[in-house]
């Protein structure tokens, strides 16, 4: 399952509606609204969880996976050393990270691809992906219908 900078991940990308998302997966294991009126729908099996924002149509907006197939640059990301990802991110384009700590995690997130990088123990262990704004400060959808 391949982690596509601005784009979404796998086969999935921003800007899909729930019919399209299903027509891909199949039914969620688990679907709910999140205090917002996002639909959240979660794959058990491939460790996927999907928010469609309420206030877009209900396009598909936010990715969080912690699939253990998962890659990024080439190479496998879930449960690999942070270091390591670290500088194949660099190498990649993403250089500047923030950094956010609470307890045991650290948040690296890089704003300009809208990632974040969840780490403990110096390995990563979930993924955070969002839909970018383009210039018009527009989420710029890559899904065309």
């Amino acid at each position: 399952m391949k982690i596509n900078l601005k784009s979404g991940v796998g086969e999935l990308l921003f800007g899909m509606k729930e019919k399209d998302v299903r027509g891909v997966y199949g039914n969620p294991d688990r679907q709910f609204k999140d205090e917002d009126g996002n639909i959240i729908y979660l794959y058990n099996d491939k460790k996927l969880r999907l928010t469609f924002y309420q206030d877009e149509d209900m396009r598909l907006g936010y990715i969080i996976v912690s699939n253990p197939s998962s890659e990024i640059f080439g190479s496998k990301v879930i449960r690999e050393n942070w270091t390591a990802i670290e500088a194949a991110a660099k190498t990649n384009g993403l250089k500047d990270f923030e950094v956010e700590s609470f307890d045991t995690i650290d948040n690296h997130f890089n704003e300009a691809n809208w990632i974040i990088f969840q780490v403990e123990f110096n390995e990563v262990i979930k993924i955070e992906i969002g839909a970018t704004i383009n210039k018009n400060d527009e989420f710029d959808w890559k899904f065309k219908a």
